[in-house]
């Protein structure tokens, strides 16, 4: 052995590790029923994005709450940037060997104020605090190596553009699907009107779309140049008008590192979305659209990409969830923190996550 790892094993056979015990502040929750088990989601969405090797506990000091861990050397840049991305961070301490605490800076979080997050209130919609905490975890199961361009999200159930307004403030693209239109082009104002006021480089524009003659709905582009940073590439936004299980035919051949999404709870708006059952009847559970659209979204995975899903459980259970992804060629993630995410969201909607991830064979880059 030769090199940095060398230097870094012969420096510790030379004295004891010395564990960094870490303290993470966590923000508090908007939403009420979310907040009761925020803490112990965060724990787990910690371990999975740092890959802990250590247990992340749940902790409290003077009846404020934190997450504690430790690492076996200081976080690194890289690390920190990762922490500062969690959807619960508030700030990072260290605890010192005489049990103070030790502010740690960290890295900006994000490329766009949180605004863009927080502005949009509307009824349906997810808990941004929520969506990042699915995009973070997603994307840390995707298997792929550095590119020189931002990795995108895709949401196949997109909304009003919740998890695509959560990925181009980590600095990815994102993309999605979204059978309202009305939802489409109330996405499409919002973006406009809050591009313009931040004064950001941009292009934004609803376009109809034709194939072969026939009318396919209507998609919603816009590019933004991150600010403060002229060195970065402009992220793009690509929304589709149209039914999810026709996403990869209106992406064409186009592939994603990642895709994200909540899925319908069966409470509203299976009332009001054409999703058939096996009966052929309108099926009030997400077990009938999902069992249709998970292959087409698995086929706009790259080899080690991730989908993840939350979904209500009253309507379908994890192990049917499961098979699903199996069925679909996927390999579900069913170990440790992935399986604490459970959370009551009210009382007819037990909210869970399961992140599944395309396999790479040794024919495939």
């Amino acid at each position: 052995m030769s090199g940095p790892s060398a230097l870094w094993c012969a420096g510790h056979a030379m004295r004891e590790t010395v564990p960094m015990r870490y303290l993470m502040l966590i923000a508090p929750a908007s939403n009420r029923a979310y907040a009761q088990g925020a803490d112990r989601l965060a724990a787990a969405e910690l371990a999975i994005c740092t890959h802990a090797r250590t247990e992340v506990e749940v902790t409290e000091l003077a009846g404020v709450g934190y997450l504690r861990f430790a690492t076996e050397e200081p976080l690194s840049a890289a690390q920190l940037l990762i922490v500062a991305r969690q959807s619960t961070f508030l700030a990072l301490f260290e605890l010192t060997a005489e049990d103070l605490l030790r502010p740690v800076p960290v890295p900006a979080a994000t490329l766009f104020d949180d605004d863009l997050l927080t502005i949009p209130k509307y009824p349906g919609k997810t808990n941004e605090q929520f969506t990042r905490l699915l995009v973070n975890i997603t994307l840390a199961a995707v298997q792929r190596p550095a590119a020189d361009t931002p990795w995108t999200v895709l949401d196949p159930l997109a909304g009003r553009g919740t998890t695509a307004a959560v990925a181009l403030t980590l600095g990815l693209n994102a993309a999605g699907v979204e059978g309202d239109q009305k939802s489409v082009e109330a996405m499409s104002a919002f973006w406009k009107t809050w591009l313009r006021r931040k004064r950001l480089k941009h292009s934004a524009d609803m376009s109809p779309v034709r194939r072969d003659g026939k009318s396919l709905g209507r998609r919603f582009d816009a590019t933004v140049q991150p600010p403060d940073a002229p060195e970065r590439p402009r992220l793009e936004l690509t929304v589709f008008t149209g039914d999810t299980r026709q996403s990869a035919k209106l992406f064409g051949k186009r592939r994603f590192e990642a895709i994200v999404t909540d899925a319908p709870y069966g409470v509203v708006h299976g009332a009001s979305t054409d999703v058939r059952g096996v009966s052929g009847k309108r099926d009030r559970s997400p077990a009938g659209l999902l069992r249709e659209a998970i292959p087409v979204w698995a086929s706009q995975l790259k080899p080690g990409g991730a989908l993840g899903i939350s979904w209500n459980t009253h309507g379908l259970t994890r192990e049917e969830l499961a098979e699903m992804m199996a069925g679909a060629g996927l390999e579900a993630l069913q170990d440790g923190p992935w399986l604490r995410f459970g959370h009551r969201v009210d009382s007819s909607i037990q909210r869970d996550v399961l992140v599944a991830r395309r396999p790479i064979d040794q024919n495939e880059q």
